[in-house]
């Protein structure tokens, strides 16, 4: 499939008193027009980081070190790392959006929703001043918000938590976005609001034809959501497969403890968990940084750096002796 975006050896470090935190190092991922992507791992596996690298918003003591992000537009790649604010700014929100982790942090508790909709579409469409109002309500119909008129002149802490997650997406989509980033978008939110706001993502994404990139840990999401997934582990690709493959038969001994502490729907036996904790990023040992909680562990995985190899069907994988 024709790529949309596609990141190259990407190292986005921080320069911390206590040394240099690698959080992202050499990550390499293509993301076709109209795709669905997840990245999953545990926390501070370097996910949301990889994601704010795309639309350079690390900001210090963070930096990107290395690499290349390439967006296809108009049978042409530009280089978003290289790439003038101004150019930039166009870039962001208008052709790559993304939603955030907490919806009433990102959203200003001053303004109506209205408002920041219609800031959105001010920066990236050139829209009639007459026309604002009518594209806001459109954006709210957009994510099956009922009630649009009444939601547009509310204020954040007028709407549960749904709502305003909801209310991120349809800023998000305000500007028709080739490339919609979500960034752990159902946390806080219970079970039955959570599937809502997948499934509405999933039927938008199909709709509007977008390419999709979804940053969780929880591996259920993965499963019902996107098409290909990137395992990440401090701070790199592990494991990348297509969805049914990567539950099926789960190469790397990482993705496979994360499959296997996935609780039983039975509720019998108990819940299996993974062994000691990501290493500290300033300090990863040499080899395999799982080595120290990895059932398959050798002495070559301790002696050398190991490479991300490639297999059958794209699949690809990081280890010396994967299942």
């Amino acid at each position: 499939m024709e790529p949309l975006l596609e990141i190259e050896n990407l190292q986005t470090h921080f320069f911390t008193s206590a040394g240099v935190v690698k959080a992202v190092d050499g990550v390499s991922l293509a993301v076709p027009r109209g795709g669905r992507l997840g990245i999953v791992g545990e926390s501070g596996s370097g996910k949301s980081v990889t994601a704010f690298s795309i639309l350079r918003l690390v900001s210090a003591p963070g930096r990107i070190v290395g690499g290349k992000i390439w967006l296809h537009r108009n049978g042409e790649k530009v280089d978003l790392l290289s790439l003038h604010q101004d150019k930039l700014r166009e870039i962001r929100g208008g052709k790559i959006a993304m939603i955030f982790q907490e919806p009433m942090t990102s959203l200003n508790p001053v303004f109506t929703i209205g408002d920041q909709i219609e800031e959105a579409v001010v920066l990236h469409q050139d829209v009639a001043r007459s026309d604002r109002k009518g594209k806001v309500i459109e954006s709210l119909k957009l994510v099956r918000i009922a009630d649009a008129e009444r939601v547009a002149r509310s204020y954040p802490h007028e709407l549960s938590g749904g709502m305003r997650q909801r209310v991120m997406i349809a800023m998000a989509l305000s500007c028709k976005p080739d490339l919609l980033i979500a960034d752990e978008p159902t946390t806080a939110l219970d079970v039955t609001i959570q599937a809502q706001v997948l499934e509405l993502l999933k039927e938008l994404q199909e709709t509007l034809r977008m390419a999709f990139i979804l940053i969780t840990h929880d591996l259920g999401i993965i499963a019902e959501t996107v098409e290909d997934v990137a395992v990440m582990y401090a701070g790199r690709i592990v494991e990348q497969a297509s969805t049914q493959e990567l539950f099926k038969n789960p190469r790397h001994p990482y993705t496979r403890a994360l499959l296997q502490s996935l609780p039983g729907l039975d509720g019998e036996g108990r819940l299996k968990t993974i062994p000691g904790s990501v290493p500290d990023l300033s300090r990863l040992p040499q080899g395999c940084a799982y080595q120290d909680r990895c059932e398959k562990v050798q002495a070559a995985c301790k002696a050398q750096e190991i490479e991300l190899t490639d297999g059958p069907a794209g699949r690809k994988v990081r280890c010396l002796y994967p299942y």
